[in-house]
């Protein structure tokens, strides 16, 4: 397992700095919070990342993808953290692999393809409560003549306003937090029953809440058998939580950047408080958590691609990425709002902006205490 990018995974994530510092810079992202509209990102530079392969990275080549892995996913996402780029890459992330793993032919011709060309979009419907809990899923779907009936509510659905179509997580069998019994059902965006309305968060980001009332379905939108969803949804789900710890990582990366500036130009009494021993302390602190930080969201990543790990050992690694890169982060988030000063929290600096997005990323597909509990949850005995 290598914890380096290769030369063709640097020569990706040069060109998606490049690309994003020009087509898409932290002004374009403040542009997009104060005068907020559908879809939340800013269509044109989404078909350029489109035509660079972005959408592509981790499908087959069999189905229009680039087999780049995801490893290839990792440069692309700190490079989005970096510029605080709103982009639906992470759905098409989740949801492609989702109609990968579980979708049959028609399903795939019908939405993988059109995802990874952006001519459709997809959202994920999965949590019902204020914290993630994906074994939860209540939402029933009752089997009816001819297909089902859901009936339920859906929170924080990324870029689900503007979709085309959900997948919404629903439950055929056992109850509640039990991990057998839950399936998928593409619902398109227009089915009568299906009300959807816009969530806001800090972050000024794409996120929906779904009202399904006698939402009808027939057979052919479920996905794969019923009530045999988890597995594929825990592995899209990591797939897409390691996206996320990388696009944390790039965050925290260059939140730190701009802080160093800062203590290098900010004079007191005469000097750079850059010159300051306590704050020197600090920020070599910062400087070693992040290498840490980029171990995991490496191995995480690597992960992901080698298959001769097993399922346990890999979501073990992921669940360490997403947690570590969480926690330093904020801690990146933190510090750079007490080094910045009096400053540091007005809506003038940047820095406000990345704290508000580490927060959102670092709750979003679990939190610190469920990746913890996870990965406990993970660990194997010892005989």
């Amino acid at each position: 397992m290598s914890l380096v990018y290769s030369e063709e995974q640097r020569l990706l994530a040069d060109s998606a700095r490049e690309f994003l510092a020009a087509r898409s810079p932290v002004t374009a992202q403040r542009h997009l919070r104060d005068q907020p509209r559908e879809p939340g990102y800013d269509p044109k530079v989404w078909k350029e990342a489109i035509a660079l392969g972005w959408s592509a990275i981790p499908f087959p080549e069999a189905l229009g993808g680039l087999d780049f892995g995801c490893m290839g996913l990792g440069p692309v996402f700190e490079a989005i953290g970096k510029h605080l780029c709103a982009s639906p890459l992470f759905s098409v992330v989740l949801n492609g692999s989702l109609v990968q793993r579980l979708g049959s032919d028609t399903q795939k011709d019908q939405w993988l393809t059109a995802l990874i060309s952006g001519e459709r979009h997809l959202a994920l419907a999965l949590d019902e409560k204020p914290r993630h809990d994906p074994a939860y899923t209540a939402l029933a779907a009752t089997p009816e003549q001819g297909g089902y009936r859901l009936d339920g509510e859906k929170f924080f659905v990324i870029d689900g306003l503007g979709a085309d179509g959900y997948l919404v997580a629903a439950r055929t069998a056992a109850a509640p937090g039990n991990e057998h019994g839950i399936s998928l059902f593409l619902v398109p965006a227009d089915a009568p029953g299906l009300l959807v309305s816009p969530l806001s968060l800090i972050d000024s980001r794409n996120v929906a809440r779904l009202r399904l009332s006698g939402v009808q379905v027939g057979h052919d939108a479920l996905l794969g058998s019923a009530g045999d969803a988890w597995q594929a949804l825990d592995e899209a789900l990591d797939r897409a939580r390691a996206c996320l710890a990388a696009e944390m990582l790039g965050a925290a990366e260059q939140l730190f950047s701009l802080t160093l500036e800062y203590l290098k130009t900010r004079v007191q009494f005469d000097v750079p408080i850059g010159s300051f021993q306590a704050l020197q302390h600090r920020a070599a602190r910062l400087h070693v958590e992040l290498q840490l930080a980029r171990s995991t969201v490496m191995a995480g990543l690597a992960a992901l691609d080698e298959r001769a790990l097993n399922s346990a050992e890999r979501a073990r690694l992921v669940s360490l990425a997403k947690w570590k890169a969480g926690e330093v982060a904020a801690l990146v988030s933190n510090e750079s709002v007490q080094m910045h000063g009096g400053i540091g929290v007005t809506d003038e600096l940047d820095v406000g902006l990345y704290l508000k997005r580490i927060r959102v990323a670092q709750a979003c597909l679990g939190d610190g205490d469920f990746q913890c509990a996870r990965y406990a949850a993970l660990e194997p005995v010892e005989k």
